[in-house]
Order: structure tokens, then sequence, then C-alpha cells
């Protein structure tokens, strides 16, 4: 019996931890969604899915992998000119395959 109670525990702890989470109301309110569709898809797991990308808030993750995204872009951009500046500057001191090698 101590087993039961001890499961029926971590069971409920998940419970709040999910309703705390917000995890039960998105569920709740997609097959809310799905249940109110008049036409019924096909396929159900896909429109879940689908319903659950589109009301899910912003994650802090996804935002901060925005930046990083953009800082790296920039920084890839400024890189891409100073090797383009270098290359030109070192066309200045070494021949072109035209001309020979110098003796």
């Amino acid at each position: 019996m101590a087993h039961y109670r001890a499961s029926e525990s971590k069971r409920e702890q998940f419970r709040r931890y999910l309703e705390k989470s917000g995890v039960l109301d998105t569920i709740t309110s997609v097959l809310v969604a799905l249940y109110e569709e008049n036409d019924k898809p096909d396929n159900a797991l896909d429109f879940i899915k689908l319903q659950l990308d589109a009301t899910g808030p912003e994650s802090a993750d996804a935002e901060a992998l925005r930046m990083e995204l953009a800082d790296l872009q920039q920084k890839c951009n400024l890189l891409m000119g100073e090797n383009k500046e270098l290359r030109n500057r070192l066309m200045q001191y070494e021949p072109s395959p035209e001309e020979g090698p110098a003796e």
C-alpha cells in the first residue's frame, strides 16, 4: 500500500508541474481546437503538432539563438570585408600569373 501512495504522490507532483508550467492548458486548448474543427483533419497528430508549434510561447532559447545568429552574421560580414581588403593589399605585392616569376 505504501508503494501505491508513493507513486500517487509522484503522479500528483507531476500533474502540478504540468499545470504550473502551462502544459495542461496548452494541450487542452489544442484538443478543444481539434474537437471544434468542422472538417476533421486526416492526420490528427499533424494537426496537434501544427497547433502546438503555432500556440507555443517564444522560448528564451529561440530568442537567444536568433540574437547569436544576427551577431555571427555581422561578424562574418566584417570578416568577409576584411578578407577582401587584405586580398587587394596582397595583390599589390605579388605579381600576377601573367607577369611571370620575378628574377
